[in-house]
C-alpha cells in the first residue's frame, strides 16, 4: 500500500518519540535526520555505479538493521556506519551525532531499546524511499523540511534559528528574479547563502530557478552545516557546496584572498547579533565589506551581514536578506549606512512581514531586496506592508498561501494597493532623513466605524456609511434605491423595508441573482477545464528510468496549474478577492488533494482498500494486542461510492435511522410526561427498573380488581415457599447429596433409577418425599403462573377497553415504555445488520471499479464537490457582509434619542402610578 505524503511525515515524526525525554529538540533532531538520511541514500544509491554519495561496504541501512538488539549497538553505529560514511571520499558530510552517548540516549538496555526501536521505525515497508519521487516532486526532501520545521518549533526561542520558515523562503525565492533566467542560457548561475542554516532557503531558491544553478552556503554551527549537506543530497542537489565556519570572521568562499561574488545571495542571519565582530577586523577588513559604508555598531550585526551580502554580489547580482525592522529606522552609524545604501540605489524594495513568524524570535522582520544591476537608475523603493497577512498556528504566526501569492504578485509587478504597497520616491525618503520605516509611507490602519451623534439624536442612517459600501453599489446599482430612500434632511437615508426583510430583499434582487449566476459561470468554466486536466493524469515511464512509472504531470505542477487558472478566472471580479478564493483551493490541496495526487502518482487510478488495525501498547510501548477496526480506502472514501452506486441501500438505512429517531423521541417524551414523583416512571431508568415497577403496579391493580384470586395467589405463594424450604432440607441429606451428578445436579431419572434398586426403606421414603415435593413445587408454580397470566390478561383487556380503574394508567405507561425499549433495540439491531451487509457489498464492489469510474468518483464527486462548496462559501461570506452591515446600521440608528427619552418618561410614569396604587410613595 502506498503511503500518503502526510502519513509519511507523521510516521517520521513518531520516530522522535523514541528519543524525547533524554534530550531537547535541538539535539534529537540530529539523530532522527541522520537516520532518515542513511535510509534514503541506502534505498536510492546502493548498487549505483556513480552515486552522488559513496556508501562503503557494510555501512548501509541494511547493515544498521543487523545491529538491532546488540549490546554494542551505539558504538557499532558510530564505527561501522557513521564513520565510514563521513570519511568516504567525496561525501563531505561533516560531523554527525554520537550514537553511543549515554547522557542523551541512556545507558545499557535503555540505549539498546531506544536505538533498536528508532531503527525499526525506518524499516517499515511504507518508508521505502527507493521510489519516493513523483515526477520531480521529492517527497523525502519535503519530509526532511517538515521534520526540521517541527524541530525548530520544539527547540525553543534560542535554538530554532537553524531553519527559515518555508513560506518566507518561498517569498524570497520568488522575488529575487531567479525565475526570469533564460532556460537556454548556458552560463553558470551561482546562489549563495552566507548563513545557510539547514539550507532550506538555498533549496527554495534553486527550486524556483528555471534551470539548474550552483548552490553555495556557509554555516557557523557544525551540526547544522551537516544537516544542510544532507538536505542538499535529499533534494537532489549533491554538488552543492556547504562549508562550516563563521562567515563574517572567516569567509570560506574566496578567490585570490577576496570574496567570491555570486549572481544571487540570500540570507536569514541571526537577528541583532551582539557578537558579530568577534574575529572581524572591522577597521581594516581584508574583504572591503565596510568601505564607503562605515562599520556597523559593535553590538548589532544586522548591517554587517547585509554589507557582506552586498560585497558578495556580482555587479549585476540580486539578493534578499531577512532582518529585524530596526534596520529601517535605527539612528547613529546605522542611519549613515542606510543613507549610503539608498543613495547608491542598492535597495530595490522592502517587504514588511508579520510578527512572530520566526522560531528564534517573536519580533517582526522585513525582507530587504538588493539589486545591483539597476542601482544607478533607481529613483524609488517599492515598499510592501504585509504585516497583517497571516494565520495563527500554535504559538507562532504563519503565512498562508494567499499571503505569499499576493506578496509576490504585488512586489514583482510593482502593483500599488492602498494600505498595502507603494512606490516610494527616493526624494520623499530623503525628506524623511532616509528613514525607511514602512508606516511612514504606507498607512495600513483600518478606518474606524464612527458613531453619528446626529443620527442617534434625530434618526436616519448616515449617507456616508452607505456610500462606504460603494463596491456593492457598483455591482448592484438599483439595489441601493430598493433598500434606501432620502430622509427628511440632507446626508441621511431611511431604510424602506423592515429589518427582518433585509436579507430577502438583497438575495432576491435581480442584480444580486444575476451576479451570483455570473460567478457560478466563472466557477463552472474553471471546473470544466480542471476536470479535463485532472482526468488526463496517468502513469508513464520515467524518462530517466524507464522501469519506473511516474505521473505525467507532477503533483506540484498540478496544483500550480489549477491555482493559477483559478486566480486568472477570478481576477478583477467584483466583490470577490481572488486571493481569498485561491486560499480555499490551497487549503483543500493541503488537507486532502495533495495526498490523493501522491497516491495516484504511486499506484495510478486504483481504489486500494486496507484493514484498519489499532495497536494496543503497554507502558513499555510494546504491542500487546491488535484490534481490527474495519476497512477503508484513502483515495475513495466509502460515502462517495455509496452515494453513486448504493444510494437505495443507504436510503433504506437512513429511513430506518429516521424511524429509530422517532421511537427514541417517543421514549423521551414518555419519560418526561411520567417521571415526576408518584408517576409510573418515577425512578425507572432501564428495562429492569421498568419490570420491577410493572409488577408492583400489577399487584396493586390486582387488589382492586379481584381480591379473591389475589388471596388465592398469596396463599399459593406461601405454600410454594414452604415447599421450597422442605426441598432444601431434603437436599441437605447425605443420601441425596451422594446422588448428585458431576455438575452437582439431581435429576428425577437418577431418583427413579435409584428407587428400582435394592435400597433401605429409609432411603425409599426419602426419595419418594423428594419426588412428591418437586411435583408439588411444579404444581404451585403453574398455579401461580396461571393466576398471574389471568390477571395480566384481564388488566390488558381493561386497558384496551379504556376502562378507568386504579393503576391501569400506570401499567399501560410501563407497557408502552417496555414496548418502546424493545422496538428501539430491534431497530438498532436491524440497522447494524443492514450496515454490515452494505459494508460487505462495498468491500466486494471496490475491486470492480475501473479507472473511469475511479476518476469520476475522485475528480467529480470528491475534489470538485468540495472545492465548489468552499468557493461558494466565500461568495456567501461576501454577500452576508452586506446584509450584516446594513442590518447593523439600521439597528444602530433605529430609535433616536428623543423617542428613547419619551419611552423612558412614559414607562417611568406607569411605574409611579403602580407604586402609588400600592401605597408606596417616593
Amino acid at each position: 500500500m502506498a503511503i500518503k505524503k502526510s502519513e509519511l511525515y507523521s510516521s517520521l515524526w513518531q520516530s522522535c518519540d523514541e528519543l524525547r525525554g533524554g534530550m531537547d529538540a535541538s539535539q534529537y533532531k540530529d539523530y532522527v535526520l541522520v537516520l532518515l538520511f542513511i535510509k534514503y541514500i541506502s534505498d536510492k544509491y546502493v548498487g549505483q555505479l556513480y552515486p552522488p554519495v559513496n556508501i562503503p561496504e557494510g555501512a548501509s541501512f541494511k547493515d544498521m538493521v543487523a545491529l538491532k538488539g546488540k549490546t554494542s549497538i551505539g558504538d557499532d553505529i558510530n564505527k561501522k556506519i557513521i564513520a565510514p560514511l563521513r570519511d568516504a571520499k567525496g561525501n563531505n558530510l561533516f560531523s554527525m551525532p554520537d550514537f553511543n552517548d549515554p547522557e542523551k540516549l541512556g545507558s545499557g538496555r535503555e540505549m539498546v531499546d531506544r536505538l533498536t526501536n528508532l531503527i525499526a521505525i525506518f524499516e517499515k515497508p511504507a518508508l521505502d524511499f527507493s521510489k519516493n519521487r513523483a515526477g520531480g516532486d521529492d517527497i523525502l526532501g519535503d519530509a526532511y523540511e517538515y521534520l526540521m520545521q517541527h524541530f525548530a518549533v520544539d527547540s525553543g526561542k534560542s535554538k530554532g534559528q537553524f531553519y527559515t520558515p518555508a513560506e518566507v523562503s518561498r517569498v524570497i525565492a520568488k522575488i529575487i528574479g531567479i525565475n526570469k533566467i533564460n532556460p537556454d542560457d548556458t552560463s553558470d548561475i551561482a546562489v549563495y547563502d552566507p548563513t545557510c542554516g539547514s539550507g532550506s532557503l538555498l533549496l527554495k531558491v534553486a527550486e524556483e530557478a528555471t534551470r539548474s544553478v550552483g548552490l553555495f552556503g556557509q554555516e557557523k554551527d557544525a551540526a547544522t552545516s551537516g544537516l544542510a549537506r544532507m538536505n542538499m543530497i535529499l533534494h537532489n542537489n549533491p554538488t552543492a557546496e556547504i562549508k562550516q565556519g563563521n562567515t563574517l570572521a572567516n569567509p570560506l568562499f574566496l578567490a585570490d584572498g577576496q570574496l567570491i561574488t555570486f549572481d544571487y545571495v540570500v540570507a536569514n542571519p541571526p537577528f541583532s547579533d551582539k557578537r558579530w565582530s568577534n574575529g572581524v577586523s572591522v577597521d581594516d577588513d581584508p574583504y572591503n565589506r565596510f568601505d564607503s559604508y562605515g562599520a556597523p555598531p559593535d553590538k548589532n550585526g544586522d548591517y554587517a551581514y547585509l554589507l557582506h551580502i552586498i560585497r558578495s554580489l556580482k555587479p549585476h547580482g540580486k539578493g534578499a536578506c531577512i532582518l529585524p525592522h530596526g534596520v529601517l529606522f535605527r539612528g547613529n552609524v546605522e542611519s549613515s549606512i542606510r543613507k549610503t545604501l539608498i543613495k547608491k540605489g542598492l535597495i530595490k524594495g522592502i517587504i514588511g512581514l508579520p510578527a512572530n513568524l520566526f522560531y528564534g524570535t517573536g519580533i517582526p522582520a522585513c525582507i530587504i531586496v538588493i539589486d545591483k544591476e539597476n542601482a544607478a537608475n533607481r529613483k524609488a523603493i517599492f515598499m510592501v506592508d504585509a504585516g497583517k497577512g497571516f494565520i495563527k498556528d500554535g504559538n507562532k504566526n504563519r503565512l498562508r498561501e494567499m499571503d505569499i501569492h499576493k506578496m509576490v504578485d504585488v512586489f514583482n509587478k510593482h502593483i500599488e494597493i492602498a494600505g498595502y504597497s507603494r512606490i516610494v520616491p527616493i526624494n520623499e525618503i530623503e525628506n524623511n532623513d532616509f528613514n525607511l520605516n514602512i508606516p511612514r509611507y504606507i498607512d495600513s490602519s483600518e478606518a474606524e466605524d464612527c458613531q453619528d451623534i446626529e443620527a442617534h439624536l434625530l434618526g436616519g442612517i448616515p449617507q456616508r456609511d452607505i456610500d462606504a459600501l460603494h463596491a456593492y453599489w457598483q455591482v448592484f446599482p438599483s439595489l441601493r434605491n430598493t433598500l434606501f430612500e432620502a430622509a427628511n434632511r440632507t446626508g441621511y437615508l431611511s431604510l424602506q423595508i423592515a429589518n427582518e426583510n433585509i436579507k430577502a430583499a438583497i438575495y432576491e434582487h435581480p442584480e444580486f441573482v444575476s451576479f451570483i449566476d455570473q460567478m457560478n459561470c466563472v466557477f463552472t468554466q474553471w471546473c470544466d477545464d480542471s476536470i479535463k486536466l485532472l482526468k488526463s493524469l496517468e502513469l508513464i515511464p520515467n524518462p530517466e528510468e524507464s522501469s519506473e512509472l511516474i505521473l505525467n504531470i507532477p503533483p506540484k505542477e498540478i496544483i500550480h496549474i489549477l491555482s493559477e487558472n483559478l486566480l486568472t478566472a477570478y481576477a478583477d471580479k467584483p466583490l470577490l478577492n481572488k486571493y481569498d478564493v485561491y486560499q480555499h483551493l490551497m487549503n483543500f490541496w493541503a488537507d486532502v488533494m495533495q495526498d490523493d495526487c501522491y497516491l495516484i502518482a504511486v499506484e495510478g487510478w486504483v481504489a486500494e482498500t486496507y484493514r484498519i488495525i489499532e495497536e494496543k501498547k503497554n507502558k513499555d510501548n510494546k504491542v500487546i494486542r491488535t484490534i481490527d477496526k474495519g476497512w477503508t480506502c484513502d483515495l475513495i472514501p466509502k460515502p462517495l461510492v455509496i452515494n453513486r452506486y448504493f444510494s437505495e441501500q443507504q436510503q433504506a438505512i437512513d429511513d430506518q435511522k429516521f424511524e429509530l429517531e422517532g421511537f427514541e423521541n417517543q421514549l423521551i417524551e414518555l419519560e418526561e410526561q411520567h417521571s415526576e414523583e408518584g408517576a409510573a416512571l418515577n425512578g425507572v431508568n432501564n428495562k429492569t427498573d421498568a419490570n420491577i415497577a410493572l409488577y408492583d403496579y400489577i399487584y396493586l391493580a390486582w387488589s382492586a380488581i379481584n381480591t379473591d384470586t389475589l388471596r388465592t395467589y398469596k396463599a399459593q405463594i406461601k405454600e410454594l415457599e414452604i415447599q421450597e424450604t422442605e426441598l432444601l432440607s431434603l437436599l441437605d441429606h447425605h443420601l441425596l447429596r451422594d446422588l448428585k451428578t458431576s455438575k452437582a445436579n439431581l435429576t428425577n431419572k437418577v431418583i427413579t433409577d435409584r428407587l428400582k434398586q435394592d435400597i433401605t426403606s429409609e432411603e425409599t421414603e426419602l426419595l419418594n418425599r423428594y419426588l412428591k415435593t418437586t411435583k408439588s413445587i411444579k404444581d404451585s408454580q403453574k398455579i401461580i403462573k396461571d393466576l398471574r397470566e389471568a390477571i395480566i390478561t384481564d388488566i390488558k383487556a381493561k386497558i384496551a377497553d379504556n376502562i378507568e380503574s386504579n393503576y391501569l394508567l400506570e401499567i399501560s405507561v410501563i407497557y408502552r415504555y417496555l414496548d418502546l425499549i424493545q422496538t428501539i433495540a430491534d431497530s438498532k439491531k436491524a440497522i447494524r445488520e443492514a450496515e454490515a451487509a452494505l459494508d460487505a457489498e462495498l468491500l466486494a464492489f471496490y475491486p470492480t471499479l475501473n479507472s473511469e469510474q475511479i476518476k469520476q468518483l475522485v475528480v467529480d464527486d470528491k475534489w470538485m464537490v468540495a472545492i465548489d462548496a468552499a468557493i461558494h462559501s466565500e461568495m456567501n461570506r461576501v454577500s452576508q457582509q452586506l446584509t450584516q452591515r446594513i442590518t447593523e446600521l439600521a439597528e444602530r440608528y433605529a430609535t433616536p434619542l428623543p423617542e428613547i427619552t419619551a419611552n423612558v418618561a412614559s414607562l417611568s410614569a406607569k411605574v409611579a402610578t403602580h407604586l402609588k396604587n400600592m401605597g408606596i410613595s417616593l
